[in-house]
């Protein structure tokens, strides 16, 4: 999903300031290291899993009259029916890359136990009070808003297989107990049927759950 927030003053001072974090050496005390560390963080939602992308800081949607996009728009586009629309799209691609590499992307590291997301840039230059930066990022549903997700079909199958694993479990304590009719409860058996079931989805889950983000902290 996409999250908007919006940047304060006090965001821009502390993005400036330091933590100092000191160090002291093990076979020799009295010899000590100080370090410094960017506070050029902002808090995140606890659901928010990791972020993968923020919006470019460029003027890619920008309707001045001088801008070179504008221009081509405006004297190249004049006739969608006898103008060939492969050169405006060669030229865009172009100007992207060139955006790409004069303007390039900020750094982003996303720290999930701590709940910050770095942005390693010039506060000072690069943003201003009261701009929004758009964050893509991966979030947790709340099953309180959304009680669909109890209706999830993996879901049910995983809380059928615990309770079958601890069934399983309690049976095995008495072994060659008899039911009424002569059946024999097999609780071991129950046991490692449970067991199989679990892995089986625990490994599908492993393998459709979220990509693992480079940034992930």
């Amino acid at each position: 999903m996409y999250l908007k927030y919006k940047i304060t003053a006090d965001d821009i001072t502390r993005a400036k300031s330091n933590a100092t974090t000191t160090a002291t050496d093990e076979a020799d005390s009295s010899v000590t290291a100080s370090f410094e560390e960017g506070k050029n963080y902002i808090p995140m939602p606890s659901t928010v899993l990791t972020v993968s992308n923020i919006f470019a800081f460029d003027n890619a949607a920008t309707n001045n009259m001088f801008d070179i996009k504008y221009q081509m728009r405006l004297n190249d586009l004049y006739d969608f029916s006898s103008t060939s629309m492969i050169h405006y799209e060669m030229t865009m691609q172009h100007l992207d890359y060139l955006s790409h590499l004069l303007v390039g992307e900020v750094p982003i590291r996303f720290s999930e136990h701590q709940r910050r997301l770095y942005l390693d840039m010039d506060w000072d230059g690069d943003v201003s009070e009261n701009d929004y930066l758009i964050i893509e990022c991966y979030r947790k549903i709340d099953p309180d808003v959304s009680t669909d997700v109890y209706n999830n079909m993996y879901l049910k199958r995983y809380a059928t297989a615990l309770i079958k694993k601890q069934w399983g479990a309690n049976l095995s304590k008495f072994q060659n107990v008899q039911l009424l009719g002569g059946v024999t409860m097999n609780g071991e058996q129950i046991y490692q049927q449970a067991v199989e079931e679990q892995e089986k989805i625990e490994q599908f889950i492993d393998n459709h759950q979220y990509p693992d983000m480079i940034m992930k902290g």
